[in-house]
């Protein structure tokens, strides 16, 4: 089991003709059953044309039509990328996966302003995407290390997350899905609504749960946790060292008026029962003492 993708999703593009998203899709082609997932890219005034070997449509709607895909993934440059998502839930796919980085907080707010009350789930702007190891990759993590397995992770850091993924494959365990909910103050998924997602899940046996500093994410999703979860979570924050005030690589992670410390995040998680670790080269260590 899995959650949110598998081999039998269906994937359109929007940007595929650009050199970003043409890079990636191809690596997500590439891996496990990625050529039967991508179905269509969208790219205005470039429909009826084909781009690595699948078609492309001036809209997300016409794409959807034709193609039956449910999911959108999203490489389209900033100043447009709000406007993309607004066309993929306008098209009510189910999912939409935006990786862009850098999209005017402005912008994201209008569109979740929008969102209210529609169907589509959004993860991201500013992620690494989805991968359900050995069935399908949607986004711009490495395919390879990555395995199958029963350990959820949920992450707001992308290179965090491969790190995750590389430790517990050095442990010989692997990963049910791995979800990267981005760094950005306005997104889609939060750590709560994937740790629901986990729970519901017979498959996942444990999750990793990676905060950074800047919100208070981490600690509604840990608060849920301490009532709710039936299964283990290991705990990491990243950016303990940070000073207060300054942003740190992502525009979410800013520290204000004392609160979304590294800190002040591990010990909201301890005292709800996660095991934390400070040491991000331990987290798949962590990990296996947990398992029974």
């Amino acid at each position: 089991m899995s959650i949110l993708i598998n081999k039998n999703t269906r994937v359109i593009v929007q940007g595929l003709t650009g050199k970003t998203g043409a890079f990636h899709t191809e690596m997500s082609q590439n891996y496990a059953f990625g050529k039967e997932c991508y179905v269509g890219g969208v790219t205005p005034k470039k429909g009826g044309t084909t781009f690595l070997d699948i078609p492309v449509f001036e809209t997300v709607a016409e794409a959807k039509k034709q193609t039956g895909a449910t999911v959108s993934v999203i490489y389209v440059p900033p100043p447009f990328a709000a406007a993309a998502i607004d066309e993929a839930v306008e098209a009510e796919m189910d999912l939409v996966i935006c990786i862009t980085e850098g999209i005017p907080v402005r912008d994201m707010i209008r569109t979740r302003d929008r969102m209210n009350g529609k169907k589509t789930i959004l993860v991201g702007p500013n992620c690494p995407g989805i991968i359900t190891p050995d069935e399908l990759k949607i986004g711009i993590m490495p395919g390879h290390i990555h395995r199958k397995g029963t350990i959820g992770v949920v992450s707001k850091s992308g290179t965090l997350t491969y790190e995750s993924a590389g430790q517990l494959a050095e442990f010989g365990l692997g990963q049910s899905t791995v979800v990267g909910v981005g760094g950005d103050p306005v997104n889609g998924l939060k750590h709560i609504d994937v740790l629901k997602m986990f729970n519901d899940d017979p498959e996942t046996e444990a999750v990793i749960m990676v905060g950074e500093i800047g919100g208070n994410d981490e600690e509604t999703a840990a608060r849920w946790a301490k009532d709710n979860m039936k299964k283990p979570i290991i705990g990491f924050i990243a950016g303990v060292t940070a000073p207060p005030g300054k942003r740190m690589g992502h525009a979410g992670a800013i520290i204000s008026g004392g609160k979304g410390t590294a800190q002040e995040k591990l010990a909201v998680m301890e005292e709800c029962g996660i095991t934390v670790t400070r040491n991000p080269g331990e987290i798949g260590k962590t990990l296996k003492s947990v398992l029974k």
